[in-house]
């Protein structure tokens, strides 16, 4: 399991490396044509300490970036953004729909993002500045962030996607309380994922739209597919969730089908055996006169009358069709 950093920082060059730093550099350090990405668990001391004393930037900022709970939205605050985003949790031992947040303030020349558990998107962003290949710029570094927390959505929705087809493919030979348990789950994990992502396409299509000066036209067509990609998602987990419906429905007639039927066939049972348990208790009264009490053969006979009414009853049933 990768090591969950309270703090990590990076002075980008610009040209797609970038300088680690320590927490104790990040003051002294000159940011001339650079740019500082500051990388912090939000509930760590440090990074309270340097966002709410150090970092110069608006009071709404330093309350977003270090807040408990959020969602995903966009706000613009001067040349600088404000994003809050989610990504699936791909982390070892954990549900990929237990979604992981992180929040961003943005400038041309700083970059300050506080998450409380390690997006695999971010640590890929990290990799690629060690090999000399990450973002040259905030805005690329957007683009590129956005586009690679969309992407990781990708298997998890068809993983969920092909557990949905399985279940509609075997839900005859499944037992009724593995079927109940998959649906739970499924329904459970499109629910939370739903949740964060349509707020989330809204974050994505409120960032395209809005005129910032850092952010250049391509990377708006970026943001824009990156969007649509989303959109897709979005659209994918309804198919599921209507899947999922039918499938319950479908449950349910073949639950109700079989109880019917069984009922149907204690009622034939039923049927039957009224008119054997009538003349079996009125001949089994304790009183004089019974007919046959005497007669050794009665017993025989009485057999032979019970075959001969159940005989009459299926002979009726048959041709009513009940039977």
């Amino acid at each position: 399991m990768q090591k969950n950093h309270p703090v990590r920082a990076f002075l980008l060059d610009k040209k797609g490396s970038a300088l680690e730093l320590t927490y104790e550099e990040l003051d002294g350090i000159d940011r001339i044509d650079k740019i500082l990405w500051v990388h912090f668990d939000y509930s760590s001391k440090e990074a309270i300490e340097w966002i709410r004393n150090k970092s110069n930037i608006d009071s709404v900022a330093i309350d977003a970036l270090l807040t408990e709970e959020t969602r995903p939205r966009t706000t613009v605050l001067g040349e600088a953004l404000l994003i809050a985003l989610r990504g699936v949790n791909l982390n070892p031992n954990s549900k990929p729909e237990d979604m992981i947040s992180i929040r961003l303030y943005i400038s041309p020349n700083m970059i300050i993002s506080t998450r409380k558990r390690n997006l695999l998107s971010v640590t890929e962003i990290i990799e690629d500045l060690k090999s000399g290949i990450g973002p040259k710029s905030s805005s690329e570094f957007l683009v590129q962030l956005t586009l690679r927390v969309t992407d990781r959505m990708d298997n998890v929705i068809d993983e969920i996607q092909d557990r949905t087809d399985f279940l509609e493919e075997n839900l005859i030979d499944s037992t009724t309380t593995e079927l109940r348990n998959e649906i739970l789950s499924i329904r459970r994990e499109t629910i939370v994922l739903k949740r964060y992502l349509t707020p989330q396409k809204e974050a994505l299509v409120k960032l395209y739209n809005e005129k910032i000066p850092w952010i250049d036209e391509y990377q708006r067509i970026e943001l824009r597919e990156t969007n649509d990609q989303l959109m897709r998602h979005i659209e994918e987990l309804d198919t599921i969730r209507d899947k999922v419906i039918l499938i319950q429905e479908e449950l349910a007639n073949s639950m109700s089908e079989q109880m019917n039927r069984k009922m149907y066939v204690l009622s034939i049972i039923s049927a039957i055996f009224l008119p054997l348990t009538f003349l079996t208790g009125l001949l089994g009264i304790n009183i004089g006169g019974i007919p046959g009490a005497n007669n050794e053969n009665a017993f025989l006979v009485f057999s032979l009358l019970l075959v001969i009414v159940v005989t009459i009853q299926f002979i009726i049933f048959k041709k009513k069709k009940w039977i």
